[in-house]
């Protein structure tokens, strides 16, 4: 047996999906006729369950799928939408790629970055923000733009960016 089926099968898991979080999976595994088609909207029950994708949810969601974790582990892994660690309840994102920053965006991640009092990647002492550079949000005829959670707000100044945050409740 290779070392890493050896890892996979020792990774210990006590959590559980909730009863509707198995009927939403139920539902996706339906519509697809391969269940690895159904992992990414699996993986956004989970994190939408769990907040965020641990190591500990990624076996879950490959023993519920019935796929080897390390085919979980690696689409986790590569998709910025997934969270590998607690966020705060704002995920704060600004687009770092050519559009958005030949249009500002490097002033508006420092001036958030003031603003916040950290640095991109970490979260708030309070819990409420959680700062990263993105590469893409598809909204290149608005930069520099950034979600915040599920909005976007574009065409962005640091005055206008600090100010939705100040706004937000």
């Amino acid at each position: 047996m290779s070392s890493l089926r050896q890892y996979e099968q020792k990774t210990p898991t006590n959590l559980q999906f909730t009863p509707e979080s198995l009927a939403e999976i139920a539902k996706h595994r339906k519509k697809y006729p391969d269940r690895g088609a159904a992992l990414l909207p699996t993986l956004y029950v989970a994190q939408a369950q769990f907040g965020f994708i641990s190591p500990e949810v990624m076996a879950l969601v490959a023993k519920t799928l019935d796929l080897p974790e390390t085919r979980v582990r690696e689409v986790a892994t590569w998709y910025t939408m997934f969270h590998k660690k607690p966020i705060g309840r704002y995920n704060v994102q600004v687009c770092s790629n050519i559009s958005c920053h030949l249009c500002g965006a490097d002033a508006l991640v420092e001036a958030l970055k003031t603003h916040l009092g950290i640095k991109v990647g970490e979260t708030t002492k309070d819990g409420k923000f959680t700062l990263s550079e993105v590469e893409c949000l598809a909204s290149c005829g608005s930069a520099p733009c950034m979600q915040v959670n599920m909005t976007y707000h574009e065409h962005l100044t640091a005055e206008k960016a600090i100010q939705i945050l100040k706004n937000l409740p």
